[in-house]
């Protein structure tokens, strides 16, 4: 059988359909055991089981025939590889074949659109055993009488949303179960292949690249949603990536102390002071991969003293983390670890007194870091499988908002992000709450009110013994200012107000 790929021409990754038929031989080895009996389990019996997937659907914004930029859902994504909306997809577990159903277009798509696909194009590319328009699936999957299609039906614990199902019409002649597929892919999705890590590795250079091209042409002045342009050209005109994994996080001063900065009601508008920190959490996407890097610098290219405190006081815990991550630990004692190391800093630093042990207890560490220290990642930012039935979250203060609790295994691929914040509301709470309030140094607080944040995020894949570090930044404040210094060496053109573009000449005469 031929195989397609993914590419954006010869600069960039190409990636093999190869990289979906392993995961779809994958998860028929996941799906036998689980079937009816052991005799069914290893030959497939004399029923077929069929994974039947829907893909993202084309849509409009609103009330309005605009089309948004089409991305895959994820599930269908990491099965198929499939780029256009309206595929179907199905997996016979017993002879391992595959299949895409295709919308039948009209004739008149090829004058809006382009070129209709031919289905022998779309097996090719997509390296599938059979391409059938979508109108037919009824009578393709009746052919496989009598056969139970495994629909797909199952909560995301981090989201809290659940997954469609499949639906055609005439689904309801066959016996269908949604009760078993969504566990089993779901876990297969947390262990990523060479194949996956290999995009990741890619994702993340161009995206580490694209951070420190931010750094060497950030100038005071500028707004912060210009240095988010720098950031989704470098990653689209030097990486192929069309789209970024999430919406950019671009906070100046004041701002990197909002967790999600960046959002509809604060779009990265603040024009960025000389003694501003900033904090900047950006991440491309190539292929549906993912990448998720945060860099901290100030935007005068030099550290302040007080600078310096906070970022290498996040700085140090980022790399203790990274030193004790390996196979068999637990991710709630990773995140215990980075608070005690945090909390230790900000002693030393003069900003708290007392004892690291009760302030743990005490659960302080959380109104400097109320996030958790890491999320699963791959298709999506937030990857699936850090909640199961069998993985719960902690009632605890900042420990309930790890986005996984999980053994580290071999094959994860993990963020890393400690992170030091002044947020206004976390302090006032403190400073109210009696048996957190004598921890504080006021007056060394007081000082950091309007510092904003920091936040280092690096993106890992936990190996044999240790762990694979994707993200290629500089960290240390050394590496930092000569990284921005060299960018100072050329002139950086800010946009100028033009006499001729005032409001008047949008006025009516």
């Amino acid at each position: 059988m031929s195989v397609g790929y993914f590419d954006r021409g010869i600069h960039t990754l190409r990636v093999s359909a190869k990289l979906h038929q392993i995961n779809r031989q994958r998860l028929i080895e996941a799906l036998l055991p689980k079937f009816t009996s052991p005799q069914e389990s290893q030959s497939g019996g004399d029923v077929n089981h069929i994974v039947l997937l829907q893909g993202g659907q084309s849509e409009t914004r609103h009330a309005t025939d605009h089309d948004p930029v089409f991305r895959q859902e994820s599930y269908f994504h990491w099965a198929f590889g499939v780029e256009e909306p309206d595929f179907f997809g199905a997996i016979n577990c017993s002879s391992g074949q595959s299949y895409l159903f295709a919308p039948r277009l009209p004739e008149s798509y090829a004058i809006w659109m382009g070129k209709l696909p031919i289905l022998d194009e779309i097996k090719a590319r997509y390296g599938v055993d059979q391409v059938h328009y979508s109108d037919m699936i009824k009578d393709v999957l009746s052919a496989f009488n009598p056969c139970i299609l495994h629909t797909m039906f199952g909560k995301n614990y981090d989201s809290n949303k659940f997954s469609e199902e499949a639906k055609f019409e005439g689904i309801e002649l066959f016996e269908t179960n949604n009760e078993i597929l969504h566990p089993v892919i779901t876990e297969c999705r947390v262990f990523k292949t060479p194949e996956e890590i290999q995009v990741l590795r890619y994702v993340n250079k161009i995206s580490s690249e694209a951070h420190k091209e931010v750094m060497k042409k950030i100038r005071p002045g500028m707004y912060e949603y210009q240095l988010e342009s720098i950031f989704h050209n470098y990653v689209y005109f030097n990486g192929g990536c069309r789209h970024v994994s999430y919406t950019c996080i671009c906070a100046s001063g004041p701002n990197g102390a909002a967790l999600h900065y960046g959002h509809a009601g604060a779009p990265n508008n603040r024009k960025i002071r000389k003694d501003d920190m900033c904090l900047f959490d950006m991440g491309a996407e190539y292929n549906c991969y993912a990448s998720d890097i945060t860099c901290s610098f100030p935007a005068s290219g030099v550290f302040t003293d007080d600078q310096k405190i906070i970022y290498n006081a996040v700085l140090k815990t980022s790399r203790a983390v990274l030193k004790a991550i390996k196979p068999g630990v637990r991710w709630d004692s990773m995140h215990m670890l980075a608070e005690k190391e945090i909390l230790t800093r900000l002693i030393k630093a003069g900003l708290l007194q007392g004892d690291v042990q009760s302030m743990l207890n005490s659960r302080l560490g959380a109104f400097f870091m109320p996030h958790g220290l890491g999320h699963f990642m791959g298709i999506d930012t937030h990857d699936v499988g850090g909640y199961t039935e069998d993985w719960q979250r902690s009632p605890e203060r900042g420990l309930q908002s790890l986005r996984t609790r999980r053994e580290l295994e071999k094959g994860m691929v993990i963020t890393v992000e400690p992170g030091i914040y002044f947020i206004e509301s976390l302090l006032e709470e403190a400073k109210n709450t009696r048996y957190l309030r004598d921890y504080f140094v006021w007056t060394e607080i007081d000082r950091f009110r309007n510092f904003g944040g920091v936040r280092i995020e690096d993106n890992i894949v936990v190996e044999d013994d240790g762990i694979e570090l994707l993200t290629k930044v500089p960290r240390t404040v050394e590496e930092i200012e000569a990284l921005m210094a060299e960018g100072r060496q050329k002139k950086v053109e800010l946009p100028q107000q033009n006499p001729t573009l005032n409001r008047s000449c949008y006025e009516k005469n």
